[in-house]
């Protein structure tokens, strides 16, 4: 075993290299502006959920409450006719222009976070002076089920495009072996 706080730097280093790769994947890459489609009515629809003061929060269109609910013919009417909205309001940004240090902020403790994780399953299963193959195996495996495993979810429950999905489960893929990366070239002893 190795102790999780030897693998300070390989933790640290990996969650600043997915940090960067990230923005680079999104900001310079094309890949992902097919993920989100402009909604027919734009303009409309954005008006009557002004017109509702509809609070930020996330939404289900329509909704029963209840598995009671469900059942009744009114909802089961509404279902069939559609459509079948799954909707996250956000608030207004007075500025215009997104703020996403907030975002970005969360975004790099979450890399931190799958780093640990990645770390101290690593640091269990394997020795100081284990290979690089075996550093990277556990810790990249671990990286990539705290990065794309869980995004199948979306795809499965709330009907996220799966292209969408899976573009982004590759990009979880970049990240873990970024991270196995980090770690099998900083694993103490190697």
């Amino acid at each position: 075993m190795v102790s999780l706080m030897s693998l300070w730097l390989p933790i640290l280093l990996s969650a600043v290299v997915v940090f960067l790769v990230s923005a680079v994947i999104h900001m310079v890459l094309t890949y992902h502006r097919s993920d989100v489609e402009r909604l027919p009515g734009e303009d409309e629809v954005m008006a009557a959920l002004r017109a509702v003061a509809a609070p930020p929060g996330d939404y289900v269109l329509p909704y029963a409450g209840s598995p009671a609910a469900m059942k009744d013919p009114a909802y089961v009417e509404k279902v069939k006719r559609g459509p079948v909205a799954f909707l996250t309001v956000f608030p207004p940004i007075p500025s215009g222009q997104p703020a996403m240090g907030g975002q970005l902020a969360q975004w790099f403790v979450y890399c931190l976070v799958v780093s640990v994780f990645a770390g101290y399953i690593a640091s269990r299963a394997l020795n100081a002076g284990d290979p690089g193959g075996e550093v990277l195996r556990f810790a990249g495996t671990t990286a990539f089920a705290g990065y794309a495993l869980g995004l199948l979810q979306s795809s499965i429950w709330w009907k996220r495009k799966w292209s969408s999905t899976l573009k982004s489960m590759f990009d979880g893929l970049i990240y873990a072996l970024l991270t196995g990366g980090m770690f099998a070239w900083l694993w103490p002893g190697a």
